[in-house]
């Protein structure tokens, strides 16, 4: 496995300085040896401006949030990180690959969660290259690699949760955003290594049921929280009543017997816990009759 080495490059500025001095020396050389018949200097000074000017081919420049690569004849020989103007052998080739942020939104995958229910899920993911020689070595296209491995790692987190929590401790999809963006980014982490990327960030960017169950689960998710609210004002209800029986007993308004108490009991409840406001009905007579 390839591991990024940091190639030192010499300084643009002083090199092309240098080069230029040396190629003003060649050609002046060139006119001496015409002038006083010396072939062997001209020859020797034709030569020297060859070679400056295929060094000219060295020049390159790393730009912020970039790197590039270098290679001699199909062997790495290290990477460019720092940006500025600089000069190495003019026989390298150098491939330029982008280190900024990068982001990839999964297509909407259509996975059963793990009570087997369809689900809609798509996610984003925040991405960067870190390691070049693996990201340009290890994989044939590591933009497709994150792409296709993130889309994997989407489906087999989708189907180790439940779409919807039925217990308190129980973690879902749809209810503990954290703790699933977390996973998920361990999971797409996970796959992405081989490829020299360091996953930032990825989190569920769209979650619904299929459209085929969306209406049943619609219903049973309003059923679930009617019963919840009911079970929440049925229990206010009862200590509402406890509290009225108890007051009444310690103040001594009116004592009751166990019968009245249980009527009682249920008119309040009645109030309590209607859907509707009560029609109250005023007793002109007696209480007990």
């Amino acid at each position: 496995m390839l591991r990024e080495i940091e190639l030192k490059a010499s300084a643009g500025l002083p090199t092309l300085l240098l080069f230029f001095i040396l190629l003003i020396l060649a050609l002046g050389g060139m006119g001496y040896g015409g002038r006083h018949q010396m072939p062997l200097v001209g020859a020797a000074s034709l030569l020297a401006v060859v070679v400056i000017f295929v060094s000219f081919a060295g020049f390159f420049v790393v730009n912020p949030g970039e790197a590039k690569a270098v290679q001699l004849f199909g062997q790495y020989k290290g990477t460019v990180r720092t940006q500025g103007f600089w000069w190495a052998n003019p026989f390298f080739s150098k491939k330029l690959i982008s280190l900024r942020i990068r982001n990839f939104e999964t297509q909407k995958l259509k996975v059963n969660d793990s009570r087997a229910n369809p689900i809609e899920i798509a996610a984003i993911v925040v991405w960067k290259v870190v390691d070049t020689a693996e990201a340009l070595f290890e994989v044939d296209s590591f933009a497709t690699y994150v792409a296709v491995q993130s889309e994997s790692a989407v489906r087999a987190v989708a189907q180790s949760y439940p779409y919807d929590s039925h217990g308190e401790n129980e973690e879902a999809l749809s209810t503990h955003t954290a703790e699933v963006s977390m996973s998920l980014q361990k999971a797409v982490q996970d796959r992405l290594a081989r490829a020299g990327v360091d996953v930032v960030e990825a989190r569920i960017s769209h979650l619904a049921y299929s459209p085929e169950i969306a209406q049943a689960m619609l219903q049973r998710q309003q059923a679930g929280a009617i019963i919840a609210a009911r079970s929440r004002i049925v229990e206010g209800a009862v200590g509402m009543v406890e509290h009225a029986l108890e007051m009444l007993s310690q103040k001594g308004i009116v004592v009751l017997d166990e019968e009245r108490k249980a009527q009682m009991v249920s008119n309040l409840l009645v109030v309590l816990c209607s859907e509707r406001a009560a029609s109250p009905v005023v007793n002109a007579g007696s209480i007990f009759g």
